[in-house]
């Protein structure tokens, strides 16, 4: 469904990626890994079209949307969770989930009960402001909200950054009922390999803004991936 193809990116005059390949296919999660710095958000950045790309191109089921700006991108089924989670902290959680109407663009607009399923502490705070909820709470918000866009593609970067461990849990169960439902790509940059490894079908591995290594988990060795995950 997504195929990223030698993409190239820079801020100013610093390149911060060089010719990067990904793909992500229906049902399957592809984990991006790699030490801090090495560019793994600002591919999320261009994939999701918050940064143009300088070379390359992003292909999204079977189209260039290299040149989209991002709420095209999210109308066309690309659903992003940031780093840092981003929620509105003045709007409550209602509101923070029903923000992902904007993507819908004619479809039905509802919360789709799965949310509550999987975060059944949203449905308890749905009246309470999102900035008065814990770190792990704020995650799972943020979760919710991209799954109320209905995507066919979902961008985690970095869910368990300061997270607590039970929070953790629900977060990795979660991602892998979005995956096991048959209709999702699931594209995830972690630094924690125990993390990764429980919930990937494929890794790729960058460093200095290259892929330095790609590939099925069953192929993947473990010693090889962390020696690139070590500072």
């Amino acid at each position: 469904m997504l195929s990223v193809e030698n993409v190239n990116l820079k801020y100013g005059a610093a390149q911060v990626l060089w010719d990067v390949s990904v793909k992500a296919e229906p049902s399957k999660i592809t984990c991006i890994m790699g030490r801090n710095g090495v560019g793994k958000t600002s591919l999320l950045r261009g994939i999701i079209g918050h940064q143009a790309i300088s070379a390359g191109r992003i292909l999204w089921q079977g189209k260039d949307i290299s040149g989209l700006p991002p709420f095209e991108r999210a109308r066309r089924g690309i659903g992003y969770v940031p780093q840092g989670r981003e929620i509105f902290p003045l709007l409550t959680v209602r509101e923070n989930l029903e923000s992902g109407y904007a993507a819908l663009r004619g479809r039905k607009r509802e919360i789709p009960d799965e949310v509550f399923e999987l975060f059944p502490v949203l449905k308890s705070m749905l009246s309470r402001r999102g900035g008065d909820l814990s770190g792990g709470q704020q995650q799972q918000l943020a979760i919710g909200r991209a799954m109320v866009t209905k995507p066919s593609l979902m961008i985690f970067d970095e869910p368990t950054e300061g997270i607590q461990p039970s929070v953790i849990k629900d977060i990795g169960r979660a991602i892998l009922y979005l995956r096991d439902k048959g209709e999702m790509a699931i594209l995830l940059v972690e630094q924690y390999f125990d993390f990764a490894v429980e919930l990937a079908d494929n890794f790729v591995v960058m460093d200095r803004g290259q892929v330095v290594m790609a590939g099925a988990k069953a192929d993947m060795v473990e010693q090889n991936v962390r020696r690139h995950l070590t500072v």
